[in-house]
């Protein structure tokens, strides 16, 4: 392909992308990273998950993390039952969605709107991991 037409195209597609990305309204787009105020949340939800040690799958759970503006959660986490009954993890996974939705509120954030669904977890060298997608799983709430 000559040159020319290579930053033609190039410069075509820049064009369509900004005017996609300016048609969805002037407020920033925001998915995964959490609001800086609510890291101290995220660090205590990461501390109770721990190392999240596991004997079997059934002592896997997946709990969801944050809020997205558009509704549902950023994310999801695994955490066992091992050797904690969930109840301080839900508790603060509830308080770190409500301040994201808060900051959200706030801010004017717009999100993607997509739909981010529970992966299950699973029991892997001793360790709740996530499932992949796609492959089923647990519900933590």
């Amino acid at each position: 392909m000559p040159t020319s037409t290579y930053s033609a195209l190039r410069a075509a597609c820049a064009a369509i992308l900004l005017l996609a990305t300016s048609a969805c309204g002037s407020a920033p787009v925001q998915d995964a990273p959490p609001a800086p105020g609510n890291a101290g949340l995220l660090a205590q939800i990461q501390a109770e998950v721990g190392s999240a040690a596991c004997d079997s799958t059934q002592q896997c759970q997946t709990i969801a993390i944050g809020a997205k503006a558009c509704g549902g959660p950023e994310r999801y986490l695994a955490w066992s039952s091992k050797q904690n009954d969930g109840k301080k993890l839900k508790a603060l996974a509830q308080a770190h969605a409500e301040a994201s939705r808060k900051q959200q509120q706030a801010d004017g954030m717009m999100s993607t709107c997509s739909i981010i669904t529970d992966p299950g977890a699973t029991c892997e060298a001793g360790r709740c991991v996530l499932l992949k997608s796609g492959l089923g799983g647990n519900s933590a709430m």
